[in-house]
């Protein structure tokens, strides 16, 4: 993906292997998460998946929307110039 971006725009290295690994450990997460519960329980590992699936896109997704908005506030009205959302250095 970083090489369909325009050369001009494109994230260095680092940036983009910030970026990514997030969402690699958001994945990683829920796949042990769904592994854990589907010991604990009898229910179907598939469904357990899309009910963990369900709850991270939705509630999930309010959660990391909410604290973004929080400390983005925290960070300008306390001048935290490195805590900026987005600014690597």
């Amino acid at each position: 993906k970083r090489f369909k971006e325009p050369e001009e725009e494109r994230r260095p290295w680092r940036i983009w292997f910030y970026d990514t690994s997030k969402q690699a450990i958001g994945a990683l997460f829920i796949h042990f998460a769904n592994v854990f519960l589907s010991d604990l329980t009898e229910e179907d590992p598939c469904s357990l998946y899309l009910i963990n699936f369900i709850l991270d896109a939705t509630l999930g997704m309010l959660l990391i929307w909410l604290g973004v908005k929080v400390v983005s506030w925290v960070v300008q009205r306390k001048k935290y110039m490195y805590l900026v959302f987005g600014e690597y250095g």
